[in-house]
């Protein structure tokens, strides 16, 4: 009994188990992050976001790229070596000398050179100061691209709790009106209203639970977003917000508010491209210093003085190619960089006022919904609920109140998701690091 007992359980065990193992192995080679279900942080959905999103990814491989150009820029020219063998006459043993008919005393010129270029004037030194300016614009593009991926995930996550607060909101208001459509049935049949009545209590209970289902889409399509600029292969939506607006809609981080000794990323990349193209340009000058290229030969021919040296040097004569054309070039790529600098400290006190005055425009009107507008329409709505139970308003009063109270509640989540993005705008706008910080983190 027992070994049958072993026979029947031990097979799905082992299937279960191969199950689990290939799940687990799929997942560690997708490194999928699982979304079914769950509740999403705004804080989790960044650390996703920031180890998967793609822009992110092609920003930090710009890292790689840069350091290979400033490994590049570091390498000395490779030496040439030239070895050749001439003067074999191909007459029987006529190359033989005295000292014997063997390969190396036949008379063949047989010539060992090495040619070793020797870059002069600055060049190697500007080449890889133009690297290393490189590396630092590399790096502060992609603490830039983190910065407004940062902005962009907190964006779609309030905008999928505002969608998935209208959608509650919606629900709300046509279960209300359910409620005011059951009694109106009892009325009805007392005699105190009409059909006509009913049925319009009705059709506006659907027609907010009409626009709960569409609700219900968009705010799906705001979690499958969110999913999107987390780096997801197969986005669905299918996962619930575990913060609220009222807790995002506050004041930005201290630790993202500008130092005095800080900038924006998008400025340091600016100042490093000017630097790059500075030394663009002392490269392109040094490049009208000819390069020198030094030469040590030995020289093999018996029988008269068989093993001889030689030294030479040989350079470009700088006659008709000065580099001019290369060297204005340079000068102009060293005015554009110099102009988006200016260009970029104006958009960013543009971009901090504007942040400021949204927030602070957001934050009293989101207080204003909260304290006193969306208090006193909930009065209002329960006072008309109450007297139309009562026989003591109108069906319209009572419509309006529903149709009112939905609004103000529609309107005081959108304030909550004003405010929460204005904050978020203002973090971006005065998110900053020091130029000691271009280091590349994980």
């Amino acid at each position: 009994m027992a070994r049958n007992l072993k026979a029947f359980l031990y097979p799905p065990l082992l299937l279960s188990l191969s199950c689990l193992g290939l799940a687990s192995l799929a997942q560690a080679q997708t490194n999928e992050p699982v979304m079914s279900g769950r509740t999403l942080t705004l804080t989790e959905a960044k650390r996703v976001a920031f180890e998967r999103n793609w822009d992110l990814l092609a920003a930090r491989s710009s890292i790689d790229a840069a350091t290979a150009q400033h490994l590049i820029a570091k390498e000395f020219p490779n030496p040439v070596v030239f070895v050749s063998t001439s003067k074999i006459n191909t007459d029987a043993n006529p190359n033989r000398t005295l000292a014997g008919n063997s390969l190396w005393h036949r008379s063949y010129d047989t010539v060992f050179a090495v040619n070793q270029l020797v870059e002069i004037g600055g060049k190697r030194s500007s080449r890889q100061a133009s690297a290393q300016a490189g590396i630092a614009g590399a790096r502060a593009r992609f603490y830039d691209a983190r910065r407004l991926l940062e902005q962009g995930v907190a964006k779609a996550y309030i905008a999928a709790l505002l969608a998935g607060d209208n959608v509650q909101i919606l629900k709300q208001s046509a279960q209300s009106l359910r409620r005011e459509a059951e009694i109106a049935g009892t009325r009805f049949k007392a005699g105190d209203i009409s059909d006509s009545d009913k049925k319009r209590i009705e059709i506006n209970a659907e027609r907010f639970e009409s626009d709960a289902q569409a609700a219900e889409v968009a705010a799906n399509s705001a979690r499958i977003a969110v999913e999107v600029l987390m780096g997801s292969e197969n986005p669905k939506g299918d996962w619930t917000p575990g913060d609220l607006l009222d807790q995002l809609a506050g004041q930005p981080a201290a630790d993202n508010i500008l130092k005095a000794s800080a900038a924006r990323p998008d400025l340091l990349a600016a100042e490093a491209d000017l630097r790059k193209a500075g030394a663009e340009l002392k490269l392109q000058k040094a490049l009208r210093v000819p390069d020198p290229t030094f030469l040590l030969q030995y020289e093999h021919q018996p029988p008269d003085q068989p093993n001889t040296i030689g030294l030479g040097v040989s350079f470009p004569l700088p006659l008709w190619n000065l580099n001019k054309g290369a060297i204005k070039a340079a000068q102009a790529a060293q005015a554009q960089a110099s102009f988006q600098i200016a260009k970029i400290r104006s958009q960013i006190v543009s971009d901090i006022t504007i942040a400021e005055h949204t927030y602070r425009d957001a934050s009293q009107r989101q207080q204003r919904y909260q304290s006193q507008i969306r208090p006193k329409s909930r009065q209002v709505r329960e006072a008309v609920t109450f007297a139309y139970e009562k026989g003591g308003a109108s069906l319209v009063d009572l419509l309006t109140a529903e149709r009112d109270d939905n609004d103000v509640r529609l309107a005081t989540a959108q304030a909550l998701a004003d405010s929460a993005n204005a904050a978020t705008d203002l973090a971006a706008a005065q998110n900053s690091l020091s130029p000691s910080e271009l280091t590349f983190r994980q």
